[in-house]
């Protein structure tokens, strides 16, 4: 008997998803009619595993994730059991990783698993952190309150990055307009001034000659430069993805004004809300450093955090380490130390993010106010430089005559 994963509407349209066991998949749709349901989708269960798990490489949507874990937060508070709970999500999950992740996760959790456990066999759904966060919840009791604590802070998180993404989409936009532009130019406009030119018979100036030229460039060798092009960003995004590619990139961006504020202050964000969710949890200081470091994306940050946290390893201070690293702001180290003193490191890690979060705010809208009228003259003045060759042998023939 072979198990099929089933999607099924009965004669009122409402959705029905579960499981059933059937000799082929004929016999599954005769079971199906047989309960008055019409089959939408069906195959295999070993199929849509295949097919999570392809999914699943590239992880679950945060927004699917931050739902997911908001309502399990909600059906736990409630006193529904983790096995009810999770039965019930997998049915409403709209990502195929995640409902079939939920599916296993409940056979797992039925042979004796614990949650945590279970959960830590889905890696590209459920990442290291997550595993950490629900297994800290589960030492503690209080497994809801850790899960809402997560879907806050997937929440800022996704928040976080869009803001950085925007700012950065933004001038490869205003980039891309100017490339079409100037081509269009290029391809349809000056072909036309040249040959005005050539029935003159004069001489032209070197500007005009230059922009013919790349005109003739453009549309002979159109394919050629579209190719070198987008191998060149593939190559480039290839390179990025290396170990050695994000560090020297990593490295250079860090430092370039306006951007590396950017950059700066969104790993600071990531890294203290992190690392306030982990230690608030109960997971201990080592491997909420480990973890933290890891979702900064810098390797220049995550490089300072991991010798931080070597030194803690030794016995020293969280403040000590990070005070002689350039790029770790004093106003950081400050909270970590009072809130060390203290006893609420958590807390005060949780203030710093909020303010960091802010400042991200901030830096992207200087990057856009900065960026905007940079982009607006570099397109115009491209512009203008085409326009002012094709004039000027206008303007030559025009004092000739006189």
């Amino acid at each position: 008997m072979a198990k099929f994963v089933f999607e099924a509407k009965d004669p009122r349209g409402r959705m029905f998803r579960g499981e059933l066991e059937a000799p082929d998949e004929a016999q599954a749709r005769v079971k199906l009619r047989a309960q008055r349901l019409v089959p939408i989708k069906l195959a295999k269960a070993e199929q849509q595993v295949a097919t999570a798990k392809k999914i699943g490489g590239r992880g679950v949507p945060l927004k699917d994730l931050q739902v997911f874990t908001r309502q399990l937060s909600t059906l736990l508070a409630s006193g529904i059991p983790i096995l009810q709970s999770l039965e019930v999500l997998s049915q409403s999950a709209r990502s195929p990783a995640l409902q079939i992740a939920l599916k296993e996760m409940t056979l797992e959790i039925n042979r004796g698993r614990r949650f945590g456990e279970a959960m830590a066999e889905h890696p590209r759904v459920f990442d290291r952190f997550y595993v950490n966060m629900v297994k800290a919840g589960e030492e503690s009791g209080n497994i809801d309150q850790i899960l809402n604590r997560l879907a806050v802070y997937i929440e800022k998180a996704a928040k976080i990055s869009s803001k950085v993404k925007g700012a950065m989409v933004y001038p490869v936009a205003i980039l891309i307009v100017a490339a079409l532009v100037v081509s269009g130019l290029l391809i349809f406009i000056i072909p036309k001034f040249e040959a005005l030119f050539a029935s003159s018979g004069q001489e032209l100036p070197g500007l005009t000659k230059m922009v013919v030229d790349a005109s003739k460039i453009l549309i002979k060798y159109w394919w050629l430069i579209i190719g070198g092009t987008v191998g060149g960003v593939f190559l480039g995004m290839n390179y990025y993805r290396s170990p050695e590619g994000k560090k020297t990139i990593d490295s250079v961006a860090i430092d370039i004004p306006v951007i590396g504020d950017l950059i700066i202050k969104a790993a600071i964000a990531r890294f203290t809300r992190t690392l306030s969710t982990l230690l608030g949890s109960g997971v201990n200081i080592m491997e909420a450093l480990d973890i933290a470091s890891k979702v900064v994306g810098n390797h220049v940050i995550e490089s300072s955090l991991m010798r931080a946290r070597e030194a803690i390893a030794e016995g020293k201070s969280l403040t000590v380490p990070l005070a002689k690293e350039k790029y770790i702001p004093n106003m950081v180290t400050q909270m970590i130390g009072v809130g060390e003193q203290t006893g609420a490191i958590d807390q005060m890690l949780a203030k710093v993010a909020d303010f960091y979060e802010d400042e991200v705010d901030n830096a992207v809208s200087a990057v856009t106010s900065l960026m905007e009228p940079l982009m607006m003259v570099f397109l115009g003045g491209i512009v203008a430089v085409i326009v002012v060759a094709m004039y000027l042998p206008i303007f030559n023939m025009a004092g000739s005559v006189k």
